[in-house]
């Protein structure tokens, strides 16, 4: 079938609109997004950044005069942008400062500070506008202010516990239950294997107060002691009650938060 001229026409007047359409937006798409805060600004803005980082991570928090120092020009720079989460933020380390001139960083303060520095200095996408106008800056802004916030907060664990702490006495812990039950699992029932894994669990969650796991741990250590001279039906009876508490003790570990 032939192509007429008439058909060429008919079929450029149906696409013009979307042409010229299409030449409208193109200038849009082309161009470069419009900064949003003066360059020089910005590049102070990395500048503090790198200095903070440099400091954080060769003093730590063995230098608390310099980690003020170097907070302090975030802020200067914050309050330059007038912008609320950079402020946000520069108020977090405003009081992480005040922290660990008084008191050494937890561990939770310490991989905040650690994460922050590596994504503020983050350059490996080459195509984002970097420091103030990276596309994700606000959203990394608040996700930072919050962590920090949390770390700083003090903790609802007695004594000097940590998250560190409780995860190792969980693992211990959790360790020697899988054990107990291996012990009673055998015939006949391993009693002595089951009371000393038993009586290093009690003391140490004696020595970092985790109290329900003590007690828990006390009930079946006396159960343990009571078999030495028990009958094969005693025996029998008394497994499956060490068998229910150290499916409660399993529970209260699974309950740890860290």
């Amino acid at each position: 079938m032939d192509t007429t001229d008439d058909d060429l026409a008919s079929t450029r007047a149906a696409l013009n609109p979307m042409l010229d359409a299409t030449a409208a937006i193109l200038p849009w798409i082309s161009q470069t997004p419009t900064a949003r805060f003066p360059p020089e600004l910005n590049k102070r803005w990395q500048s503090a950044w790198a200095e903070f980082a440099d400091t954080w991570r060769q003093h730590g928090s063995n230098d608390p005069a310099r980690f003020r120092r170097s907070a302090m020009l975030i802020m200067s720079i914050a309050l330059e942008s007038a912008d609320a989460d950079c402020l946000g933020l520069a108020e977090s380390l405003a009081s992480a400062a005040d922290h660990l001139e008084h008191k050494t960083p937890g561990n939770r303060l310490q991989a905040a500070l650690h994460a922050l520095c590596d994504v503020m200095l983050d350059t490996s996408d080459k195509h984002l506008p970097q420091g103030l106008e990276h596309p994700h800056l606000n959203e990394r802004l608040r996700h930072f202010r919050d962590r920090l916030e949390t770390a700083l907060r003090p903790s609802g664990k007695p004594g000097e516990r940590s998250d560190v702490l409780d995860r190792l006495f969980v693992e211990d812990a959790e360790e020697r239950l899988s054990h107990m039950r291996e012990s009673l699992e055998t015939l006949p029932i391993d009693i002595y294997g089951i009371a000393e894994e038993c009586e290093a669990l009690i003391q140490h969650a004696e020595q970092i107060e985790m109290w329900g796991i003590y007690h828990l741990g006390r009930t079946v250590h006396h159960l343990a002691l009571q078999l030495y001279d028990a009958s094969e039906a005693d025996l029998d009876r008394a497994a499956d009650a060490i068998g229910a508490q150290l499916d409660l003790l399993e529970q209260a570990l699974h309950a740890i938060e860290y």
